[in-house]
């Protein structure tokens, strides 16, 4: 078993909040450097969690010797060339969701993950949130019935804000978006806890804040969503007969947060909450059942939310896996996961252009 996993990392936004708190949380696992657009974000990440080396390029933490595995943390816009070239070096990758800008940047990535045969994973923690493991489970095993609808709704004033900065977020050319950020988590959650694929797509995307002010104080226009709207259908399968999904997702509607998905079977329904916590109910009883769940270990420095305990847990099982010598880890998102979210993400983006239903069949889809 190898003693240390040597961890480098690309980004320091969104690693610093998640991704640095649980791997230092594991056990056998370091951080041995960081990487930043800009530098002196990364260095002063780098003090605060004793991180012993900042490199001026990304490029400098794919090639050092002392580095096995290399998490991506950036803008969507980086991540197929990061994660190519990460391959290339022979290091496992785990890279930040949406997978890429496109299906055919993601195709590029999951084949070279498989040429390699190296662990390469997709950052979807929810995975391994227990409470949409159990949820899993339950639909899975039948406690529902056939699966005929799914209901997701996400809501967050993040993005209300009109004084918030212009950044890549605000910019479709890097990837930015609330259906792409949020929108991936959704259709790999349908995905994975139904193991059906969707078959159709009709998605509308609406930008509610039009302009935001750049670092300079000049206003620029916001190119990307902070709405999204879905209406999914799916193949049949064991669990799902004609089966379709409503997808309510915002950034800016003030109030509670909400991150709730929902599955309504032939004799019941089941729905998981943000943190975990679940209702079930059974067809004639008119009423939920709060199910007892453990809602997991949160690492220390993390804010409480799904997505930190779900990563608390996704971080230990990745650091197992290379002290093993493993390339995969059971239940994780895998490059072909992710380039089959991807798919359904560009379907929903030509809806919306168009205002039609699209249809995907096999690895492509079309009108």
């Amino acid at each position: 078993m190898k003693d240390v996993v040597r961890i480098g990392i690309i980004g320091a936004g969104f690693a610093r909040t998640t991704q640095i708190p649980g791997f230092k949380n594991c056990e056998g696992a370091r951080v041995v450097a960081i990487a930043s657009a800009h530098r002196d974000h990364a260095a002063e990440v780098a003090r605060e969690f004793d991180i012993p080396s900042v490199e001026e390029d990304w490029r400098a933490v794919v090639v050092r010797d002392d580095v096995d595995l290399v998490s991506i943390v950036t803008p969507v816009v980086t991540h197929c060339e990061m994660t190519l070239a990460a391959l290339d070096a022979g290091k496992a990758v785990l890279c930040e969701k949406p997978m890429a800008m496109n299906a055919d940047e993601a195709r590029r990535m999951m084949e070279r993950a498989k040429e390699k045969s190296v662990l390469a994973l997709i950052d979807h923690e929810l995975r391994f949130l227990p409470g949409r493991i159990k949820t899993r489970e339950l639909v899975q095993r039948g406690d529902i019935g056939r699966v005929k609808h799914v209901q997701v709704i996400f809501r967050s004033e993040s993005r209300a804000n009109v004084d918030r900065p212009w950044n890549w977020w605000s910019d479709v050319k890097q990837g930015g978006g609330a259906l792409g950020a949020i929108g991936s988590h959704v259709i790999d959650s349908c995905r994975w806890m139904l193991g059906a694929e969707v078959s159709e797509v009709f998605c509308s995307l609406a930008t509610h804040v039009r302009e935001r002010k750049d670092a300079q104080g000049q206003l620029r226009e916001v190119t990307t969503d902070d709405e999204a709207n879905l209406l999914l259908r799916f193949h049949d399968g064991e669990l799902t007969e004609g089966a379709t999904g409503n997808v309510s997702l915002s950034l800016v509607e003030a109030g509670a947060p909400q991150n709730e998905i929902e599955f309504f079977g032939s004799s019941g329904a089941v729905g998981v909450d943000e943190l975990g916590e679940i209702r079930q109910a059974r067809v004639g009883e008119g009423g939920w059942v709060i199910v007892d769940m453990d809602f997991g270990e949160l690492a220390a420095g993390m804010i409480d939310s799904g997505w930190a305990r779900g990563f608390t847990a996704l971080s230990k099982e990745i650091v197992a896996a290379l002290r093993e010598g493993r390339t995969t880890v059971e239940g994780a998102a895998t490059f072909a996961d992710g380039y089959r979210t991807q798919l359904v993400l560009d379907a929903a983006r030509r809806s919306n252009e168009s205002g039609c239903w699209e249809r995907l069949i096999a690895n492509r889809s079309e009108k």
